[in-house]
């Protein structure tokens, strides 16, 4: 019975029903990202020794979802599905937007509606504050460091291409977090600043100046504040954070997990010389969350407001001989997910429900009373109910993805069950490599059993075929 309920959600409708609000009421939204944060990376749930006392109270206060993942486990990917609700091939950004996948049209079409064009067009108030990266970069390529190499990164993103964000202080994708640089929001490509302060730090305080100088009290509005740490590099965060973690024995923590090569390896000197800093990043960006939140809740905002915390995706660090995120593997697929909204829901833990970064388009459009504006396009599910009536929903599954921009028949495709992870990969339309991982007897993700479950093998790869179809994903072809 357990198998055929981890392979249910396959054969279901792609959008979910959710519990709509009445669609006259209107609510806030403060939206809360980081970058490359790992799911069990949060202070309460004892996963790992990271210090998140500001996220540990929200858990309190809200929904902890520790079963949220990234579908596509990328930076540019993983946003444009959070901003469409559709999935890679067809919201057209496959993989990262830089200069090198630009050729392959890997950007934010300007036509998509977004949810955030949906809550302009509802009165909202829109700001947008911090990393972007849903723009290409093209010649001339702005001056900025990591626009000088054979690969352009960084890109401004014009206001005709901000969906419907009326306040903008963000960039495109640069990570020197100690200068960052930024574009306000009448600002030309040419015009960004630096500005000498951790950027988590100083977004939280474009973030308090919004709450206080830019909202109508009479308006509802939607707010986004992007914080690219704990991306690399992890050694840019103030010293004040990284004394918190000067004495963590990571000797002991390695010997816990199988996953981490031994010392003297490439990666397992990876991971040793960098997780200090990866958990100071987090504990910096977790008081800087903090005072978002109590500036809502000293301008008594937050009761009605649904207030997000999450991340793109998570990534290995050495784990499994992967230093990236681009990979099927727990530590780059899991990823944190609070949702608070004292005047809605209750709070509580929910270790079930597979709730996918890219869900959060339908569900929140729901919980604001926008549910039947949902455009028809939108792939994802809408898990609305599960916030409304604290049920869990255990028939959740979810795909996983990867593609080459420069070859869309090779990559992986994948589903990720209750029980299992469940990956196939193509090169050039033809599948070489099934992998399939049983996380209850193999939480650590050692031991390939495809070779081993012939039928369980046939079952999956029926069910990928039957999704990868219903999304019009081509990759369906090849199995």
């Amino acid at each position: 019975m357990k198998k055929k309920l981890d392979l249910l959600l396959l054969m279901s409708p792609l959008l979910l029903p959710g519990l709509h609000i009445q669609a006259q009421e209107k609510h806030n939204l403060v939206f809360i990202m980081a970058d490359q944060w790992r799911g069990n990376a949060i202070g309460c749930l004892e996963k790992e020794p990271v210090k998140t006392p500001c996220l540990d109270k929200l858990a309190s206060e809200g929904v902890n979802f520790t079963n949220a993942i990234s579908s596509y486990p990328v930076s540019s990917p993983a946003r444009a599905m959070l901003m469409t609700g559709m999935y890679p091939h067809k919201n057209k950004v496959i993989g990262n937007c830089n200069s090198e996948n630009a050729p392959y049209g890997v950007e934010l079409p300007q036509n998509a509606r977004c949810w955030s064009d949906v809550l302009k067009d509802n009165d909202y108030q829109t700001g947008y504050i911090g990393k972007w990266h849903l723009d290409s970069p093209y010649k001339p390529y702005v001056n900025t460091y990591n626009n000088q190499g054979t690969i352009a990164w960084n890109e401004w993103c014009p206001k005709e291409r901000r969906h419907g964000f009326d306040y903008w202080t963000a960039y495109g994708t640069y990570d020197y977090h100690l200068k960052p640089m930024y574009w306000d929001t009448d600002a030309p490509r040419d015009s960004f600043y630096y500005v000498n302060q951790w950027g988590p730090e100083y977004e939280a305080d474009k973030a308090i100046e919004y709450l206080n100088n830019y909202i109508n009290p009479r308006k509802p509005f939607a707010l986004v504040v992007s914080m690219n740490p704990p991306h690399t590099g992890y050694e840019l965060v103030p010293d004040k954070y990284k004394e918190i973690y000067k004495e963590l024995d990571i000797e002991t923590l390695c010997a816990k997990r199988p996953d981490i090569p031994a010392k003297g390896t490439k990666m397992g000197d990876y991971f040793r010389n960098n997780i200090r800093n990866y958990y100071a990043c987090m504990t910096g960006v977790d008081e800087n969350v903090g005072r978002i939140i109590n500036e809502l809740k000293r301008l008594n905002l937050f009761e009605n407001t649904i207030v997000v915390f999450t991340s793109d995706h998570g990534i290995c660090m050495g784990a499994h001989g992967q230093a990236g995120k681009d990979i099927f593997y727990e530590e780059s697929m899991r990823i944190p997910m609070i949702i608070s909204w004292p005047q809605k829901i209750k709070p509580k833990v929910d270790y079930i429900t597979m709730m996918a970064f890219a869900d959060l388009y339908p569900t929140l459009l729901s919980l604001m009373g926008l549910g039947k504006q949902i455009p028809k396009e939108v792939q994802t599910f809408d898990l609305s109910s599960v916030l409304l009536t604290g049920k869990e929903n255990n028939e959740i599954v979810q795909p996983y993805y990867y593609i080459q921009p420069s070859s869309t028949s090779s990559g992986y495709r994948g589903i990720r069950s209750s029980t299992y992870t469940f990956v196939v990969h193509a090169t050039e339309g033809k599948i070489d490599d099934i992998i399939i991982f049983n996380r209850e007897s193999d939480p650590y993700e050692m031991n390939n059993i495809a070779s081993r479950q012939p039928i369980l093998v046939s079952q999956f790869k029926k069910q990928l075929k039957i999704w990868l179809k219903k999304t019009d994903d081509p990759f369906f072809n090849y199995l």
